[in-house]
């Protein structure tokens, strides 16, 4: 009867750890979501900031829909794109290591839905689950290489490669496993602010992208834009 008793509770406590794997897969800032950590969800238009550089760090977000675009500005006033956001990405993250104001802005590209979660409540998740620990750090490195690669392509790769890049980041092949995707319409000039040259060679590019088959949308460029997995050849060019 012992013996019985045992296994229904180390068979219950098997089907409560997959359950709950289950449900961090399903939802990785589930811990976030507990009640008592006072994480809250924002929506925002395309356009709106989530935060603005200088302003007092506070909080962190988790992107849970749509894409951000994070810029800085110097003392001179010049404004350069340092980062291009997915869903699954963490904003305004500084704030744990001790910055009490904000290094960049962070603003919508496309109309969005981030997860807000206090400082204090943040550092205290981060501590006692040690599941999410490790996927908040797997987070950080992958964005310190992707923030690698973008400088690499500033400084090596023409305007025709980078704007391939942010498109192929947009689309997100890596996680859909699919030959195509369509993706929200992104303005020439924001492509052209976050690649690092001119609407007017943005124009060019993808027209050419769209004349071989990489990438369509409308003649006016007023709808949805259509990202083709082919358009990685044109990483591949010399």
């Amino acid at each position: 009867m012992e013996t019985k008793q045992t296994d229904r509770t180390t068979f219950t406590a098997a089907a409560a750890a997959k359950a709950k794997l289950a449900a961090r897969q399903d939802d990785p800032v589930a811990c976030l979501r507990a009640p008592g950590v006072g994480s809250t969800i924002q929506r925002l238009r395309k356009k709106e900031a989530i935060f603005y550089q200088a302003m007092p760090a506070d909080c962190v977000f988790y992107l849970l829909q749509g894409r951000v675009k994070l810029t800085v500005i110097s003392s001179e006033g010049k404004q350069a794109t340092i980062a291009l956001m997915r869903a699954g990405d963490f904003l305004g993250e500084e704030c744990i290591a001790g910055n009490h104001l904000r290094t960049s802005t962070a603003i919508a590209i496309s109309e969005c839905t981030v997860l807000r979660t206090g400082r204090r409540a943040m550092i205290d998740v981060l501590r006692r689950d040690q599941a999410f620990f490790k996927s908040f750090l797997s987070f950080m490195v992958s964005r310190n290489v992707r923030m690698q690669e973008t400088l690499m392509d500033r400084l090596f790769h023409t305007g025709e490669k980078r704007l391939a890049r942010i498109l192929l980041l947009l689309a997100d092949f890596d996680s859909a496993g699919q030959s195509e995707i369509i993706i929200p319409k992104v303005s020439q000039e924001a492509l052209a602010e976050i690649v690092g040259t001119t609407r007017s060679r943005v124009s060019i590019f993808m027209n050419s992208f769209r004349k071989e088959g990489f990438i369509d949308y409308d003649a006016d460029y007023s709808g949805d834009l259509l990202i083709r997995c082919s358009l990685m050849q044109v990483l591949s060019r010399s």
